[in-house]
């Protein structure tokens, strides 16, 4: 009896250990080190202000630093250290890409401003759009280490504005395993992948664009990356960082939430219960205890 009870107890735990397989998003490796990263051109007018490594890779084309500067980070030509990047960076898209989302999280024609969403995987079949009427709110208070997934077909696009008013992505509720990854072109060939956002626009968050990103002038992102994974990075005075906790990329845009997270630099994936396990176990307890009765009756 003793013998059925240590193996049932270790099979229930073995069904416990929570699975690290592709149960949610997966850590941007060695992007994770980048605040903006191109494939054919990087291009800056201004002064653009990086918290990060810059590079490009394959292409060889990076313009504009200075004036733009970079912090926190060193940038890099073609070669080694942005090809790994850009390498990590692909297997991170198709990853998320591949993540199923809940058919009421598609929001397809309709426009992010004035929402407060949850963590979790949100779908736009084509475009995305996100006014200055009213902030996006991404509240990570059901789930503070959890992580939000924009899958959009096309292109994303944010509207211009002025300093007052603007489009804007505010966080609230954070921690230091919380993430928000934008994808670009998720049911799109070469070409269609791309994210332009408008004058003065507040942004949070990893754009991860099959194609091309624009940041017309002084748009920010805050604890966040641009990457195009197959043409350029284009910067007009803007300022990016993968750290929220720098005060002085924060201290003037009091817009900007509760910060607090990551931005996707947490380490390793979403991990969850085996499938069923609950039940299984149930199941067994409920087996041994029938055996265990019926032992006894007998002896």
């Amino acid at each position: 009896m003793r013998r059925e009870l240590f193996c049932l107890v270790a099979f229930a735990t073995l069904l416990c250990v929570p699975s690290t397989g592709l149960a949610g998003p997966t850590q941007l490796g060695s992007a994770r080190d980048f605040g903006a990263l191109g494939a054919s051109t990087v291009t800056n007018t201004g002064s653009t202000t990086i918290y990060g490594s810059l590079g490009v890779d394959p292409g060889s084309a990076l313009t504009g630093f200075p004036p733009g500067t970079v912090t926190g980070g060193s940038i890099y030509g073609p070669g080694p250290v942005p090809n790994q990047a850009q390498t990590d960076a692909v297997t991170a898209y198709n990853a998320l890409k591949a993540l199923p989302f809940p058919v009421a999280n598609n929001l397809s024609g309709q426009d992010l401003g004035g929402r407060t969403l949850t963590p979790g995987v949100y779908r736009f079949n084509t475009t995305a759009a996100l006014t200055g009427a009213a902030p996006l709110i991404l509240d990570f208070s059901t789930e503070p280490g959890g992580d939000f997934v924009f899958q959009v077909g096309t292109a994303l696009t944010t509207a211009d504005g002025s300093t007052t008013s603007h489009s804007s992505v505010n966080v609230i509720n954070g921690s230091s395993l919380s993430g928000v990854y934008w994808l670009m072109g998720v049911t799109g060939g070469s070409g269609t992948g791309s994210a332009t956002l408008g004058t003065n626009t507040l942004f949070a968050g990893n754009i991860l664009a099959l194609d091309s990103i624009t940041l017309n002038t002084s748009a920010d992102i805050l604890s966040g990356r641009a990457i195009a994974l197959n043409a350029a990075v284009t910067m007009d005075g803007n300022r990016i960082s993968n750290d929220s906790t720098l005060e002085d990329f924060n201290s003037n845009r009091s817009d900007f939430g509760s910060h607090g997270f990551s931005g996707g630099d947490s380490a390793g994936p979403v991990t969850v219960p085996a499938p069923g396990a609950f039940l299984l176990v149930c199941s067994g307890l409920g087996s041994l205890l029938a055996f265990g009765r019926k032992f006894f009756s007998v002896s």
